[in-house]
């Protein structure tokens, strides 16, 4: 009787690989979810090259770093299924299309013929093959506020409150609140050019004395403190170029970072806070009028050679999905995707406009997950944002949206895009998701310094400090920041929606917040060590968003 059993069971397993080769969708989950972390031994030795690249995808058990378990849930639970493929909206400065580790998982819009100036889709976007450019040729732009001081000044110049009509008043204090942080951001922004360019010229000309004193022009820090310091001047060189070389470990790097700084607050002065720019004129149309919808091109990575406007978004969709195990670069967090992407954020803060239209463009054209790494803290047409969220709930779409890096309390400071309306506290949906940013250091330093965070407005914590990631012309770089740990938990809700398709947009929320990793730790908030909090406090879920956990608790939920 053995026998035709063991036959059975022979042909059962068969079954079984050959259905799970042939692509079955969900896996057969039989893992334990990943518990009790805190008992966790924290890693007291810096990250090699390699598991700094990777850092996100760490299991915390195994690695003792505290990523996404990425690796960990391909491994032992999705590698021998295929999934669905998912659409992800890449709402960012421009994606460059032609990358190494992204052009195989580009979105192609099927229904558009490419070049023939025709909109055969008749969705509004000619030739929109991989999906649209809302700024056009733009790149610099203002700061919301300083286009709230061009817009209302000759209205309210010179008006006190009394002044002013009631029906007026609220767009007044956003005019006088507009000043103020005008004033205040432009100040701190030239005082920061003036003492930077002060430190660069003082390295330089440290650097020269030292190098006449040697006979080099490169020297050690070695060399440097072994010299003889006979005059006032040279013992004040030598003072001050031990500390740049101790802090910062080569003079050339000082130098770089020095000059990045200065060119950083150049641009700034010259498009962020520049009262004369207008950026919107080479785009062509009315920014303030939601109707006016024929703008823009299909130039998806902008209008750059250099495409160096596209960095971000070129980052941001590497992250989500730059191509797995093709032994190039990176590996992004979900396989099965395809990126879309859409242009609408320059180099400055964005329009509500642009932004409104390009989640609806993305729900409209079959995506299932956006991610929107960007943000302010002014908005003058916030309801078009928001109306556009209310339109990708209704059509099970899932937003990823970014904290912000201003080490902020979201309790205390409304900021944009938002699934909530100015002074109410209720949620307009349930298909927006707000990710703050964690570090690889896993104890009290867990919260990246300059993440922004709150109990009620901040829903999980993901890998943003130092991740490495596509950048445009086949480059690679880390960069930081919640725009970068929002693409990682999109790269989550995408591969979550890829195996179990049947789960709603709000279900795959509630996935993401519920099955990550918990914490009882203490940490530093905003990179100040005399303000330490539970990390439990810092966001509605308390939790760092884990991929394996996700998986298991997706599949009960399935069910």
């Amino acid at each position: 009787m053995r026998k035709p059993f063991l036959k059975s069971a022979f042909a059962a397993a068969t079954v079984a690989l050959i259905a799970a080769s042939c692509g079955t969708t969900s896996p057969v989950i039989t893992s334990t979810p990943i518990q009790n972390i805190d008992q966790q031994p924290l890693k007291n030795i810096a990250l090699t090259d390699v598991e700094l690249k990777g850092w996100g995808g760490a299991d915390l058990v195994q690695d003792t770093i505290p990523g996404m378990s990425v690796q960990k849930a391909y491994d032992e639970i999705i590698k021998d299924y295929q999934g669905k493929t998912v659409i992800v909206g890449v709402i960012d400065s421009g994606v460059d299309i032609e990358h190494e580790d992204l052009k195989n998982v580009i979105w192609v819009n099927e229904d558009e013929i490419p070049g023939n100036g025709i909109d055969d889709d008749k969705n509004g976007y000619i030739d929109d093959i991989h999906g649209w450019n809302f700024l056009g040729d733009a790149i610099a732009e203002n700061l919301e506020y300083v286009r709230i001081i061009k817009r209302l000044q000759p209205k309210y110049e010179g008006k006190t409150k009394n002044d002013v009509a009631a029906s007026d008043l609220a767009e007044f204090e956003m005019y006088q609140a507009a000043q103020q942080e005008f004033e205040k951001e432009y100040n701190e922004t030239t005082q920061n050019q003036n003492y930077y360019q002060q430190l660069l010229a003082s390295v330089n000309n440290s650097s020269k004395l030292v190098s006449e004193k040697l006979g080099k022009e490169d020297f050690s820090r070695k060399e440097l403190m072994a010299m003889e310091a006979d005059t006032p001047e040279l013992q004040q060189a030598q003072a001050f170029l031990n500390n740049i070389m101790m802090n910062i470990g080569d003079l050339e790097e000082a130098k770089e970072q020095l000059q990045e700084g200065i060119d950083y607050f150049n641009t700034r002065l010259e498009s962020h806070f520049n009262l004369e720019l207008d950026g919107r004129a080479i785009v062509g149309d009315d920014p303030y009028d939601i109707t006016d919808v024929n703008y823009g091109n299909n130039d998806v990575d902008g209008p750059d050679e250099k495409k160096e406007d596209a960095k971000h978004g070129t980052h941001v969709a590497g992250i989500i999905a730059a191509e797995r195990n093709n032994n190039i670069g990176m590996n992004g967090v979900a396989k099965n995707v395809k990126i879309m992407a859409l242009r609408a954020v320059p180099d400055g803060d964005e329009y509500d406009k642009d932004i409104a239209l390009a989640i609806r463009y993305a729900v409209d054209n079959g995506a299932k997950v956006i991610n929107t790494s960007f943000g302010k803290y002014f908005s003058q047409d916030p309801e078009w944002v928001t109306d556009a969220i209310k339109y990708a709930a209704k059509h099970d779409v899932l937003i990823v949206n970014a904290a912000g890096n201003d080490a902020t309390d979201l309790d205390t400071k409304m900021v944009y895009p938002n699934d909530q309306k100015p002074g109410e506290s209720q949620e307009i949906s349930n298909n927006f998701l707000t990710v703050g940013a964690s570090n690889y250091a896993y104890g009290d330093k867990l919260v990246a310094s300059f993440s922004n965070y709150g109990k009620q407005n901040v829903d999980v914590f993901a890998p943003g400090t130092k991740i490495w990631a596509t950048t445009p012309l086949d480059q690679y770089e880390y960069l930081q920041g919640t725009s970068m740990a929002a693409p990682a938990v999109a790269g989550v809700a995408a591969l979550i929606r890829s195996y179990y398709p049947k789960l709603t947009a709000a279900q795959v929320k509630q996935v993401i917040m519920q099955s990550g990793l918990s914490s009882s730790a203490d940490v530093i908030v905003g990179g100040n060590p005399e303000d330490v909090r539970p990390f439990s406090e810092l966001s509605v879920s308390g939790k760092m968003v884990n991929l394996y956990n996700a998986f298991i608790l997706a599949d009960k939920m399935s069910k």
